[in-house]
């Protein structure tokens, strides 16, 4: 398959014109948002649950943090840090965690705005319509930047890290969650037979929409593998940059400190 141009990218494995990407995305999601959370149990039998559980273990939430979950969708991630943060010994004693959730989908954002947990935790969970390459916020504004299942949908992902660094505090942790390659050939062929048959199929029966979960398949066999997504992440700037493969790689964590 030809590389893009310059003025084009990937959606999924289409090559489509670079400001395109955008609207197409944005398009997926409206189309998903009101079984995004049912959708997300049924493709991973569950276990995208123990992943964000493992990624907050590696997060390690404090009491006083300022964090912006970026593509956060529904809101999994920054519901589960506050209530992390809110656990820690020092709880009592600090001002409590907050949280911004950013995300370009509005429909996203709202799907999530009626769950009990997310309306549990009142003003210190925020929702802002915005873009991961350019972020309505001021440089070095929170400790924590996350991103989960995300960052494989922006149109340029060089732009979005760079961001990321910028809006982090100098000291301040970024992490990703997201879906990877897993490190043997068998279990590729056969994550790839799941994915293909299987995943597209749910988004019909389920979401009424198989192009979309077709997209999001097709989004995943694009994106970098380990090694090249973390070069990425040094060249933003980032410190310390590691990841960590879940699931033998189906799904990969990316870390790194803002300096």
């Amino acid at each position: 398959m030809a590389e893009p141009r310059d003025d084009e990218t990937s959606f999924g494995f289409r090559t489509v014109k670079t400001g395109e990407k955008a609207r197409l995305v944005r398009s997926v999601f409206d189309s998903v948002a009101s079984k995004y959370d049912l959708m997300n149990d049924l493709m991973s039998g569950g276990v995208h649950r123990v992943w964000k559980s493992v990624f907050l273990d590696r997060i390690g939430p404090q009491p006083g943090e300022q964090l912006i979950d970026v593509a956060g969708g529904t809101g999994d991630i920054a519901a589960g840090f506050l209530k992390r943060a809110d656990e820690r010994p020092s709880a009592e004693r600090k001002a409590p965690a907050k949280a911004v959730i950013c995300d370009i989908n509005y429909e996203m954002l709202k799907a999530g705005e009626t769950r009990p947990d997310m309306i549990a935790l009142g003003e210190r969970l925020t929702r802002v319509t915005g873009d991961a390459e350019n972020l309505p916020f001021p440089d070095k504004s929170f400790d924590t930047y996350t991103i989960a299942f995300g960052i494989r949908n922006v149109t340029d992902m060089d732009a979005a890290l760079s961001n990321a660094y910028r809006v982090l505090k100098p000291g301040g942790r970024f992490f990703c969650l997201e879906f990877s390659h897993p490190i043997t050939e068998g279990l590729q062929k056969a994550y790839d037979a799941y994915s293909f048959s299987v995943i597209p199929w749910l988004g019909e029966k389920v979401a009424d929409d198989r192009d979309s979960y077709q997209y999001l398949v097709e989004s995943i066999r694009k994106f970098p593998a380990q090694e090249a997504f973390a070069a990425r992440i040094n060249k933003a700037g980032f410190a310390q940059v590691k990841y960590e493969n879940l699931s033998a790689g189906v799904a990969a964590i990316h870390s790194g400190w803002r300096v």
